[in-house]
């Protein structure tokens, strides 16, 4: 694996915001805070044994505001969706509509698995499902309280989830309303608010309640949140986990298993900044072997890239500890992470300009699996979590179930803070630290 931050100019000094890799052209697509939409063809390093390049290819000029978010198709206050024309005199991408009801700025979104639909998340603290065909809005979902900085749709098209500067991660289930001729529409409810987390009290003292998430004085607008390929678990970053009212707070990713996405199932701890954003790799791979004693049983390992202000950390789900840690990449906050469609490239974009491109040797994740195969398709059913003694119960506000859900986990800090050069640094399956070890939360 190589990787660095390339030094070329993506979007005129300005501040890069979001980047995507297209799925079928490998094409890169950063967007910036001078409002354009730029492409870039990724170039190997593996030749000349140095880090992957860009070459610049087109830019998309429409928008009048900041590009916050872009992501390309499977098949701002205002959303463009551009559409790909190919004519013999070559490609170009057109306008192809343009989704204008929000208030405010669009911080975040997410295509369905069908393309048929998209979720965008904004300032004006609502979320919107957009009907893509029609260009028109399906359902608002606006229960926040504060801006919408992440959206995640479900793979398997049952859920979908936002996360706020509220200080809540709102979950939303499909619960179809059947109309004439037998057709079922789309119809999302909240089905739970993750809000606190409650001390366990010592002796006679008094229970303590602490917030799972960090609040609005977070300095980033983006709180992306991911679901694995998939869909049996949800990541969830801008974690705030605090052991006891006197403790210092710990910066955490909690990990929602399918199962029950009322309450954490595990958490990520391990990093001086909060973390702002989490991505799957879009491929799954052949389990190793190498670590029986791992917190996700699956039958297949995933691979996923977890990004705080200033650095990025890869896991997969056989090991405990991080397989990667590049730190001290950039000199101003990450704003996003984007995974090439067959897995060779990883991208971080920044608010300082720049963008950071990790490239893998062949095969150097594992040997790449068909997630449609009949083994995969019942994860729901299969995967488990390794549990941890006692330590704090969660409370969760269900909005659809009154009663409230309760669990127990446990946590572990990391004190040391990124160096301020880049430092690529895998890491063994030996038995991990205690600052990144994951820590399981009992059922």
């Amino acid at each position: 694996m190589k990787g660095g931050t390339v030094q070329i100019n993506w979007h005129d000094t300005k501040p890069v915001l979001t980047l995507d890799f297209h799925p079928i052209s490998g094409l890169l697509a950063t967007g910036g805070a001078d409002f354009d939409i730029k492409l870039w063809l990724i170039n190997s390093g593996q030749v000349q044994k140095k880090i992957p390049s860009a070459s610049y290819q087109n830019s998309l000029t429409y928008h009048g505001f900041a590009v916050n978010a872009l992501r390309f198709s499977p098949s701002g206050g205002e959303l463009i969706i551009w559409k790909l024309h190919t004519t013999d005199a070559g490609q170009s991408w057109k306008v192809f509509k343009s989704l204008s009801f929000h208030r405010k700025d669009v911080l975040d979104l997410q295509w369905s698995t069908d393309g048929a639909f998209l979720i965008s998340g904004s300032v004006d603290n609502s979320c919107i499902i957009w009907d893509v065909n029609k260009g028109s809005v399906y359902q608002i979902l606006d229960g926040h309280f504060h801006y919408v900085q992440g959206v995640a749709w479900d793979p398997l098209s049952k859920y979908v989830a936002s996360l706020s500067s509220d200080r809540t991660c709102r979950i939303y289930v499909n619960k179809p309303q059947t109309r004439t001729k037998g057709v079922e529409k789309l119809n999302y409810i909240c089905q739970h608010t993750i809000v606190k987390a409650e001390q366990q009290p010592i002796d006679d003292a008094k229970s303590v309640k602490n917030h799972l998430f960090h609040d609005e004085t977070l300095p980033s607008f983006f709180r992306r949140l991911a679901w694995s390929p998939d869909g049996s678990f949800l990541l969830v970053p801008a974690g705030s986990y605090k052991m006891s009212a006197s403790s210092e707070t710990v910066n955490t990713t909690y990990v929602f298993s399918r199962k029950d996405l009322s309450r954490p199932s595990l958490q990520l701890p391990g990093a001086s900044k909060p973390v702002v954003a989490v991505h799957f790799c879009p491929l799954a791979f052949n389990l190793r072997g190498s670590n029986p004693a791992g917190f996700f049983k699956l039958p297949y390992r995933l691979v996923f890239a977890v990004a705080t202000l200033n650095s990025l950390y890869i896991y997969d789900t056989e090991s405990v500890a991080p397989i990667a840690i590049l730190a001290g990449l950039h000199y101003a906050a990450i704003t996003d992470i984007a995974w090439s469609y067959d897995a060779r490239f990883l991208a971080v974009s920044s608010q300082d300009g720049y963008c950071t491109l990790v490239e893998f040797e062949n095969d150097e994740l594992g040997l790449p699996i068909s997630l449609s195969e009949p083994k995969i398709m019942n994860v729901e059913n299969k995967t488990t979590f390794n549990q941890k003694p006692d330590g704090m119960v969660i409370e969760v506000d269900d909005s659809v179930t009154v009663d409230n859900e309760k669990t127990e986990c446990a946590e572990r800090r990391e004190g040391k803070q990124a160096s301020p050069s880049l430092v690529n640094a895998p890491i063994s399956n030996k038995p991990a630290k205690r600052r990144i070890t994951p820590m399981a939360i009992d059922p």
